[in-house]
């Protein structure tokens, strides 16, 4: 067995490039995996978020091949097992997207992709696979395209939405939202409606690599009103069914909406964020809290439908 080498918010680079571990509100257990690590919510029994480091010059082309088991270092009470998934249209969906830490030499491959496959980086996803949960499970690769120019590095965080109403289902509470936020660090000059190129070497110095961030969030909300949400649910559940969850709805959304939503704490990349929204302090808040409407479909979200919607440009 490997040594654990977990996350490294030094991974893009020290100082204004460091992208530090997200802060969830709530108490969670630290589990390190091989490049990766997991923040896990022991009273929900799922990760309220995870961090994983892709290094996309070294990843490795290894097949799926892996077994969902249990962290041996959690009591069993604190995770969300094989029983969640037994009988039912639940996928196992892994946060840390499989491929993703799955690179350097061949131990550390091999290692990173059987620890996608413990529960603790699971979380419970319908199991209808259309085009928007196509393009949540390609954000990566497209990111690591636009992200060529700086070694190919980019940090991913993922984590489903916990909300105190989620739906309980085998003593689980079910999310219905999942989130996504991606870093990564240019040297480019960033101009809406140019091609990238490098800065002129006879203009001014170049001021070096700056963190860009882009969030999004996948919603698989049923498109119902609250009372016959409620009133499906109930039934659902009293019959050991899952409880009623929609079509996939893939968005790009500003990452202080994502903070808004999940109250994590997510540092520096509030002021990375492409879309260039800016948290707004407001004179009734506590320090760093963000204040916005909590509206799934806010009028600011873009839905997307192909990757060629998708804004990576600062000002884009």
């Amino acid at each position: 067995m490997l040594p654990v080498i977990g996350y490294d918010a030094e991974f893009i680079g020290p100082g204004e490039l460091a992208v530090p571990l997200p802060v969830p509100a709530q108490d969670t257990r630290r589990l390190d995996y091989t490049h990766f690590t997991v923040l896990l919510d022991p009273a929900r029994r799922l990760a309220a978020a995870t961090a994983c480091a892709i290094d996309g010059g070294k990843l490795v082309d290894f097949p799926r091949t892996g077994t969902w088991r249990l962290d041996a270092r959690v009591p069993v009470t604190e995770q969300a097992g094989n029983a969640l998934y037994e009988n039912n249209s639940f996928d196992r969906g892994h946060l840390v997207r499989r491929l993703d830490p799955v690179w350097g030499d061949a131990a550390a491959a091999g290692q990173a992709n059987a620890d996608t496959f413990t529960f603790t980086n699971a979380a419970p996803q319908v199991d209808a696979f259309n085009q928007s949960k196509d393009l949540w499970n390609g954000l990566e690769d497209h990111v690591l395209e636009y992200a060529d120019a700086h070694d190919h590095r980019i940090v991913v965080l993922t984590g489903p939405v916990l909300e105190d109403d989620d739906p309980v289902y085998r003593g689980v509470g079910i999310p219905r939202m999942f989130w996504k936020v991606v870093a990564w660090a240019s040297s480019y000059d960033d101009v809406p409606g140019d091609d990238d190129v490098p800065a002129d070497p006879a203009g001014p110095p170049s001021s070096g690599p700056r963190l860009y961030a882009a969030a999004f969030v996948l919603d698989q909300t049923p498109l119902l009103d609250e009372a016959e949400l409620a009133r499906i649910t109930t039934q659902a559940l009293a019959r050991d069914q899952i409880p009623p969850l929609g079509p996939f709805r893939t968005y790009q959304v500003p990452v202080v909406d994502v903070a808004s939503l999940t109250s994590i704490d997510l540092g520096n990349l509030l002021t990375a964020d492409v879309l260039g929204l800016q948290p707004e302090p407001q004179p009734d808040a506590e320090p760093g809290e963000i204040l916005i409407q909590r509206v799934p479909q806010a009028r600011r979200w873009t839905e997307l439908s192909g990757s060629d919607q998708i804004h990576l440009r600062a000002g884009s």
